[in-house]
Formats: structure tokens, C-alpha cells, sequence
């Protein structure tokens, strides 16, 4: 009918309407709304695909730590024989099948960012990013996990997310507008870490801070979109959630501050130093060349992990979620020295054994119990504990990562704690200052150049590149 009454009008009009309808199409078409709409596209679908795999990654995570915790809650000694399997079968995976999907990944997604180019059609960057190392990241940490390691999923899901960005930005056919390589792999880091806590301006922040010393303006657009899109799908399929949402926390003095200052230096110094122990023990495995003793060197490592279990209890084991719980919420939380001690030395044998698997999520609970421990010294109520537990969370993950900015930020968004975040920032500048003085680099810095040095002839002259 409609077709019908367009035939109706005069020829003129009929060509006036088709010349306008042209025009249209032809401004859509040609103007840089189209542009701006497949140069946003592939960011879009990276973000998507990016929070699915997390998704996923996080339930199988959680649920291999499930299962070793309970397997040992009857049968603690149980732990001899599934630390040397976890941790030899995580190793295995790296060391025959994947050997850059090691470790954490945010090394392996900052060398990514250093050596990519544009200019080239396969620069080095796809050696730290790929769909090989996804499928064996994911399978290296369950692995671990499932052995009870005390390993996190964060930093892996950053490596993921480059991997996925990476890989749809090498599916773009030649048409495609020009989408830069290195920003869509800063994007994936912010979008994972988005997706991984749920703590989207701790993703953007992280980008900024960790990633890249680019200007926000060059890659603000990409980096945006792909947070919300990543954060928003994960929240849809895992429901709104704060990671350790709500702790009570009490209004401070300045006299507290002094509390704080002992407890975020103590946190920075030990982060700090705990790094240089993970990378001493890195470098001895990479020593060894053979693959036999270096499995022998990974299965001491496994048994020494068992024993830690053993001497200082099941809170040796895992991320540490389950003693963040305890420590934040509990109505009259215990806090020992052990705890402290079993979630550093825990963190730093299953890290050493050359396995995938993160040190976001056991730097905080290191910290936590850290500043728990303070907290019983010095009589503080709960409210006030909290405080001291928040602090040495943000104060050790500084020490580690030397990101003040970022620990602060996603410990605030972890908790929904906005009333602290002065406290906050003030234990992560003095675990930065600190931590400094330990060593002047991080370990995520030291490790990068550590991976960059192992590929001979690759070339490491930086470019800026912008996101138009």
C-alpha cells in the first residue's frame, strides 16, 4: 500500500525523495560516523567476549579451589600428593605448550604493549598474546588451583583479555579502518581487570597508571566502552557484587595515622621483598635447562608448599578469599602471625613454580592478614580493624605492583568503602615511598624486561600510537 502511494506522486517529487534518501546514505556511509562506528566496533565485540571468558574462567577458578578445600578439610595430608601433581601439571603445560603463558600475564601484556607497531603486519606482540596461550593459561592456573597453590585469577585474566583483543584486531580484514594495536591491547588489560573485580574506574586507572604513560585522550573512547561492556556483561551473568562488599569501618583521628604509617610501610617492605624472592626463584628455574631437573626443582617447590600447609593451615591454600572473609566480617575475627606467614611464603613457592596464575588477589589477603595482625596488637574495635586490614591490603598490593593509584581504587570499589579512600591512598603512597627503597622497580616491571631479554633480535623501540 505504502509502495503504492509513493507511485502515486508526481515524478518529480519521486526523484527529490530518492535524491534525499541517496544523500542520506551516502552521508552515513562516507562520514566519520561510519568510521567511528567500525573503529568501535571491534573494541565492543573484544569487550564482550572478553567478560564471557572471564566469567567462565572465574566459576572453573573458584571451583577448582572448592574442591581442594574440601578434599583436605578431612584429610590434610592429602595436600603431599596434590601440590605435586597441581604443580607439575601446571608447569608441564607451560613448559611443553605455551612457555610466555606463565606467571601472571600482566608482564606478558606489558611486553605486548612495548613492541607492538602498527606499521608491521606481525610484530613481536603476538608472542605474549595469542589464542594458544588463552587455552593453556586457563588450563596451566586451574591446574594449580586445583593443587591448592596460592595463586590468583586477575592477573591471567588481564593476558586473556590482551589475547582476545589481540586476536580480533588480527581478524579485521584489510578494509577495515585503521584500528590501532597497541590501544586495543591497553583496552583489553583495562577491560579484563573490569571484568575480573568488577571495579570498573580500577580498570581504567590501571590502564593509565600500569600500562602505558600514553595521554588518557589518545585511547579514552576505547578504553570506556570496553570497561563498561566487559564490567556490564560480567555483572549480568554473575548479578551485582561487590568482591568483599560492605565492611564496617569507623571514623579516625589523626592520631591513627600512625597506626596506619607502621602497618603500610611493614606491607610495602615485605611486598617489596617478597617480589625479589619470587624472581630469585624465577631465575634459578630458568637457569635449568633440561627439562628433568627443572621438573625436580618444581616438585620441591610443590612439596615445600605442602609443608607450609601443613605447619601453618588450610589459609596457605588458594587466593585468600576465604581469610579476607573471615578477617572482614567476622563478629570477633582470630588473627595470627601464621596467617601472615602462610599467605607469603604460600604465594611466593606456588608463583616460583613456574605455573600460571596471579599475585593480585594473594597480595591482598597478605596484606589483610597483615594488618589484621596489627589490629590484634594494638586492641583496636572492628571498626577500626577494618581499617587496618583495608590498608594493608592497598599498602601490600602497592609494594608488589607499584600502582598507589590502582591498589587504592580497587580495593575502594571492592569494598564500597568511599569513606576511607584518604586512608586508602595514604597506606599506598607510603607503601610506594617504602617499597622504593627495596627496589626501585616492580616485579611486573622486572619481569617484562626479563621476557623481552629471552627473544633474541626482538626489537623494543617504543612508538606512540593514537586512537583517531
Amino acid at each position: 500500500m505504502e509502495e503504492q502511494n509513493y507511485r502515486t506522486l508526481p515524478l518529480r517529487v519521486q526523484k527529490y525523495v530518492w535524491s534525499r534518501l541517496e544523500s542520506l546514505r551516502q552521508f552515513v556511509w562516507n562520514s566519520q560516523a561510519k568510521n567511528f562506528v567500525l573503529l568501535a566496533l571491534p573494541y565492543q565485540i573484544s569487550a564482550i567476549l572478553t567478560a564471557l571468558i572471564a566469567v567462565g574462567y572465574t566459576k572453573l577458578f573458584q571451583k577448582a579451589h572448592q574442591w581442594n578445600h574440601e578434599l583436605l578439610v578431612d584429610r590434610p595430608e592429602w595436600i603431599l600428593f596434590t601440590a605435586p601433581l597441581g604443580f607439575i601439571t601446571s608447569w608441564g603445560l607451560v613448559r611443553f605448550f605455551s612457555p610466555m603463558s606463565g606467571g601472571s600475564g600482566i608482564p606478558q601484556l606489558m611486553a605486548a604493549v612495548e613492541v607492538a607497531k602498527d606499521e608491521e603486519k606481525n610484530d613481536g606482540s603476538w608472542r605474549f598474546l595469542n589464542v594458544r596461550i588463552i587455552i593453556v593459561k586457563i588450563f596451566s592456573s586451574i591446574a594449580l588451583a586445583l593443587g591448592g597453590g596460592a595463586i590468583g585469577r586477575e592477573g591471567p585474566t588481564l593476558q586473556l583479555a590482551g589475547s582476545v583483543y589481540r586476536t580480533v584486531h588480527k581478524l579485521l580484514p584489510p578494509f577495515w579502518p585503521k584500528v590501532s594495536r597497541k590501544v586495543m591491547m591497553i583496552t583489553g588489560g583495562a577491560a579484563g581487570l573490569s571484568a575480573a573485580f568488577n571495579t570498573p574506574l580500577g580498570g581504567i586507572v590501571f590502564a593509565i597508571e600500569e600500562l602505558t604513560r600514553t595521554h588518557i585522550a589518545k585511547f579514552r573512547t576505547a578504553v570506556l566502552s570496553s570497561v563498561i561492556l566487559s564490567g556490564m556483561t560480567a555483572q549480568w551473568l554473575l548479578g551485582p557484587y561487590l568482591l568483599y562488599g560492605y565492611p564496617k569501618v569507623a571514623t579516625v583521628g589523626p592520631s591513627f595515622m600512625y597506626k596506619l604509617l607502621a602497618i603500610s610501610a611493614v606491607c610495602g617492605v615485605l611486598g617489596a621483598a617478597s617480589c625479589k624472592v619470587l624472581l630469585l626463584l624465577d631465575k634459578i628455574r630458568r637457569s635449568i635447562k633440561s627439562w628433568l631437573p627443572q621438573l625436580l626443582f618444581v616438585l620441591a617447590l610443590a612439596f615445600t608448599f605442602a609443608l607450609l600447609v601443613l605447619t601453618f593451615g588450610q589459609v596457605t591454600l588458594g587466593s585468600g578469599e576465604g581469610l579476607l572473609d573471615h578477617y572482614l566480617f567476622a563478629k570477633e575475627p582470630t588473627t595470627h602471625w601464621k596467617d601472615a606467614l602462610g599467605r607469603i611464603l604460600g604465594s611466593i613457592v606456588s608463583m616460583g613454580a613456574g605455573g600460571a596464575g596471579g599475585v593480585f588477589a594473594p597480595a591482598l589477603s597478605s596484606g589483610a592478614a597483615i594488618g589484621g595482625l596489627f589490629g590484634s596488637w594494638f586492641g583496636e574495635d572492628r571498626g577500626e580493624l577494618n581499617m587496618m586490614i583495608l590498608g594493608g591490603m592497598c599498602a601490600f598490593l602497592t609494594g608488589v605492583t607499584r600502582s598507589p593509584f590502582t591498589s587504592a581504587i580497587l580495593v575502594l570499589e571492592m569494598t564500597d568503602r568511599h569513606s576511607v579512600i584518604f586512608q586508602l591512598m595514604y597506606a599506598s603512597m607510603i607503601a610506594s615511598v617504602v617499597a622504593h627503597t627495596v627496589d626501585t622497580k616492580s616485579y611486573y616491571e622486572r619481569m617484562k624486561n626479563r621476557l623481552l631479554d629471552s627473544i633474541p633480535g626482538l626489537d623494543r623501540s617504543k612508538t606512540e600510537e593514537t586512537l583517531e
